[in-house]
């Protein structure tokens, strides 16, 4: 039989040659992503295709390689996936003696002879590259040891050269959290650098260009990431300003500022206006969806002043009502990037949902509750009424000790309270019943804090250190927070912005060394936002008729006075109403469910969430039989437990779904029969005793040492389940019994390690085939 390697050996490549593909225009078996993150630090399947063609940096054309005895086009749609998310056009699928091509462009395909050369296929693409474009395009990325870009960040950073190339005065980036915005801002300045490019005469002189920011901590972590023009950047802020007795800084080429810092202020001319209207050439507007309507972040009197020059907005947020002036400020964006693909490429971490309920989640107040400020209005509280209009702080000290019995103590966690207060009162009740020692154990961070919260912001974001390990914040943290250890985000406020939402969400969503997933615990049930049909969709379309010219976001003529603004926490009255409940109330919760994520980013209920593993169960075994025997060997057990990993689930998921079906006591394999093939479940207790009285099957074995060890075994998988089954525990069974070594253990069954492994396998298998 002809395999597929023997099709691309035999017929592509030589099909390939003759077309004059050079192997510096060919790429191989091109793996580019990393595979969706699963349980016990394996991945999914990774994305890859046959063959990419590429030429002067543009990726032309996707061929997939099929068996000769197959059709041509088995695999096209998969490669069409593929070829989309690559943003190349065209696609090729072949067995060898068929070759089929499709344009994406046209959603048309057919049968062609020939492949057509690196010279035809680019001439297709004219129309859409520049001089000026191709030029930037053929300009190295700025790579450091190692470090290569992701296929997104390459798309991304050619998308907005070829619209610099073509003269496009407004550029919109729209990448997930934790994609590497700011990576892909300097790879764009860094080409822009070495073409010499400028708005005014291109290749005269090096560009000017104006990094804004709305916080600090976002504006130095871009200044870090641009530190290989270190000499070229520079730091616009009072501090800087006044060093040069009052003269804004000009003997730069890259500006960092934060727009409050040198936006008009009451009664003083912002610093903005001390440039000339032409002095940069390009400004990008870091997480630009916070300049929007009716924000204070507004860029609008700063933009409006250098008009000239081009503006490229960063941002995580797709199209929404709540930042639609963004959209309509900069237009389509010229790139996409969404969190959903961030996830199931791998280069984000997966999330898990536990929606939590308490007895509070309604308050109606009684006589026996004490008024201890203000006057009730209303005669029923909601969960979105507290520390808005009602605080009880017997509910926060509630919250508190719920979180911390729902995370591992040294887990770096994020706290989003209603307001600075409440954040203040999560602090103490979580400092009240914490186990850990240290005073910096968990910490508010808000813009009261000052100086000291952005110390110990930094110390959190330090993946090196433990602490601080719990973070209490209202809105400060929403954004600009590069903490990759970040395992669970606490919700105990309620979020009406899905920007906002997303941007919180992001907080936990960088990828770090072990870390499989993080947690939302959520107590408003702000994740109701995930069942948003626009969760993670994609920008809307303009709506027809639209002016050509867009339209700036609003000003805000007041901005705040400081240089370091306070972050975005608002400055809420304190609610008028506070109650100590009566002391005969009983203050518990009463449900915690967990939710898992599919591959759309969408909250699996308990029936979706069966459904789905009953939908995969007859791919993985025909019969209890089979899977009997499958669950007796546990080497076929492993495997078959690592696919189940690979179609979304794993270990900690089974031992959910057998709470669900109150089947705690029975082993996994009984879980798998009954969902299967309605097959009653038994008890491990069962099944262990069953084959304690088999006299037949420790007859076998002479020593008693032997005999002894096996019961061990057994008693092991009683108390704890299969997991004490696999070939890897083994060793640690043998030391635990007290036998031994496994020298010493092998002596008891006739010396031979392969005697010891039999007896091993033939106990599970007693334990499934007889019990």
């Amino acid at each position: 039989m002809v395999s597929e390697a023997d099709t691309r050996a035999n017929y592509i490549d030589p099909a390939l040659k003759a077309a004059n593909w050079q192997s510096s225009n060919i790429i191989r078996e091109h793996y580019f992503t990393d595979g969706r993150k699963l349980a016990g630090g394996t991945r999914g399947r990774r994305c890859f295709v046959d063959y990419l063609l590429h030429k002067d940096n543009r990726y032309l054309a996707v061929v997939e390689a099929k068996k000769e005895d197959e059709h041509p086009t088995k695999g096209l749609q998969q490669a069409i996936d593929y070829a989309k998310k690559l943003n190349v056009r065209f696609v090729y699928s072949s067995n060898g003696k068929a070759t089929y091509e499709f344009d994406l462009e046209t959603g048309k395909g057919d049968y062609i002879e020939f492949y057509p050369t690196p010279a035809e296929l680019e001439q297709r693409f004219e129309s859409t590259t520049t001089d000026l474009g191709q030029q930037l395009r053929n300009i190295p990325f700025h790579l450091e040891g190692a470090m290569q870009p992701r296929y997104y960040q390459e798309l991304a950073v050619h998308a907005a050269t070829d619209a610099i190339g073509q003269s496009k005065p407004r550029i919109l980036l729209t990448l997930a959290t934790g994609t590497g915005k700011t990576f892909i801002a300097f790879q764009i300045v860094h080409k822009l650098f070495q073409a010499r490019w400028n708005r005014a005469q291109p290749g005269s002189r090096r560009p000017r260009i104006l990094f804004l920011a709305d916080r600090n901590i976002l504006a130095d972590q871009a200044i870090n990431t641009f530190n290989p023009y270190e000499k070229d950047l520079i730091k616009i802020n009072g501090e800087e300003v006044r060093s040069r007795n009052g003269v804004v800084p000009t003997n730069a080429h890259i500006f960092f500022a934060i727009y409050q810092a040198i936006a008009e202020r009451e009664n003083i001319d912002g610093y903005y206006k001390a440039y000339p209207e032409d002095f940069f050439d390009l400004i990008l507007i870091d997480e630009c969806h916070r300049g929007a309507a009716n924000e204070a972040g507004s860029w609008r009197a700063i933009l409006d002043h250098f008009t000239s020059a081009v503006h490229l907005g960063l941002t995580a947020t797709p199209k929404r009502t709540d930042n639609v002036d963004t959209y309509d400020y900069f237009g389509q964006p010229a790139f996409e990037y969404s969190l959903k693909e961030g996830i199931n490429d791998g280069f984000l971490t997966p999330y898990r949902v536990k929606r939590v309920r308490t007895n509070l989640d309604e308050l109606v107040l009684t006589k026996d509750d004490q008024v201890v400020e203000g006057e009730s209005s209303q005669d029923i509280y909601q969960v979105e009424d507290y520390d808005k209009k009602i605080v009880v702080d017997e509910r926060t000290e509630l919250v508190a000790k719920t979180i911390l019995n729902n995370m591992h103590r040294m887990d770096k966690t994020i706290v989003f309270c209603e307001n600075q207060n409440h954040a203040l009162t999560m602090r103490d009740m979580i400092n009240k019943h914490k186990t850990v020692t240290d005073p910096h154990y968990c910490v508010r961070v808000t813009s009261d804090e000052g100086k000291i919260g952005r110390e110990l912001l930094e110390k959190f974001q330090d993946n090196d250190k433990d602490i601080p390990t719990i973070l209490t914040s209202s809105q400060m943290l929403t954004t600009g927070v590069d903490a990759r250890n970040v395992r669970n985000i606490v919700l105990d406020r309620s979020i009406g912005s899905m920007v906002e939402f997303k941007q919180i969400i992001g907080r936990g969503t960088r990828v770090f060394e072990g870390k499989d997933y993080f947690t939302i615990i959520d107590f408003r049930g702000a994740t109701n936002k995930f069942y948003d049909q626009d969760w993670d969709g994609e920008p809307e379309a303009p709506e027809p008729g639209g002016t050509s010219e867009p339209t700036p976001p609003p000003y805000t003529s007041n901005p705040p006075v400081t240089d370091d603004p306070p972050m975005g926490d608002p400055g809420e009255p304190l609610p008028r109403l506070k109650i100590k409940l009566g002391k005969h109330r009983e203050l518990k919760v009463i449900d915690i469910e967990t939710r898992y994520i599919d591959e759309n980013g969408k909250p699996l209920t308990l029936q979706e969430f069966v459904e789905r593993l009953l939908q995969q169960l007859p791919g993985l075994f025909k019969s209890v039989e089979e899977l009997r025997d499958i669950w007796s060997d546990p080497d076929q057990r492993e495997t078959l437990l690592n696919k189940l990993v690979q179609a979304g689930f794993d270990k900690e998921q089974l031992t959910v779904l057998r709470r669900m079906f109150e089947a705690e006591e029975c082993d996994v394999f009984d879980l798998l029969a009954f969902l299967a093939f309605e097959q009653p479940m038994s008890t491990r207790h069962y099944r262990a005793e069953a084959v304690r009285n088999n006299q037949d099957f420790f007859g076998q074995y002479q020593q008693d040492k032997a005999q002894n060890f096996l019961r061990f075994v057994l008693n092991r998988y009683e108390q704890t389940g299969v997991t004490e089954l696999s070939r890897e525990r083994l060793p640690a069974l043998i030391e635990l019994s007290g036998l031994g070594t496994t020298k010493d253990a092998s002596q008891a069954f006739g010396g031979k390690p392969a005697h010891l492994l039999a007896a091993f396998k033939q106990l599970q298998h007693q334990l499934y085939h007889m019990a």
